[in-house]
């Protein structure tokens, strides 16, 4: 075998190992997601992309202020929006609801402060989170269709949990 078929051969086993490394990793730990919407906004903006990471709910369980990715509600199926950003404002066993534009979970008002100071709740509830379900919310909540619209969603629905920003540049960091 000659000295270029080796050295192409090698190559192509370097690349192959690559494309299978980064596929493993984009399946079972990190992938990128886009937001489409403002529903998430001032926090994530229109265009914004984010690093998630698959492996976190494997690990740990959701908490409350985590910013998640979990497959669209089937009464929200839309052909461009197979997957939804939110925010994680209640767990299995708590008891969610609003009053006088203020998030209430078991009885006790919850400071957002990732929320803009214009920002309120609609009232309502309270609804129970059943256990392994989450209560979402974006926080936009005048733009947000979340769980106050299609109910608390199973834990087995989330994709991962949003841990840093990588586009654009200028707004480079973690949530």
């Amino acid at each position: 075998m000659s000295r270029r078929t080796r050295t192409l051969l090698s190559w192509s086993w370097v690349l192959m190992a690559a494309v299978v490394l980064a596929l493993l990793m984009r399946t079972f730990l990190v992938a990128a997601f886009f937001i489409p919407s403002e529903s998430m906004e001032p926090e994530l903006q229109i265009g914004d992309r984010l690093l998630v990471s698959k492996l976190s709910y494997r690990i740990g369980d959701p908490s409350p202020g985590d910013v998640v990715v979990f497959r669209t509600p089937d009464q929200l199926r839309d052909p461009q929006t197979a997957e939804l950003v939110k925010r994680v404002v209640a767990v299995g066993g708590q008891s969610v609801g609003a009053v006088d534009g203020r998030l209430m979970i078991d009885g006790t008002p919850v400071n957002e402060d990732y929320l803009s100071t214009e920002v309120y709740t609609s009232d309502f509830g309270p609804v129970p989170v059943p256990a392994g379900y989450v209560f979402v919310m974006g926080d936009n909540r005048f733009s947000s269709q979340d769980s106050r619209y299609f109910g608390p969603i199973p834990e087995s629905e989330i994709i991962g949990r949003a841990f840093a920003r990588f586009w654009p540049p200028t707004r480079l960091g973690g949530l």
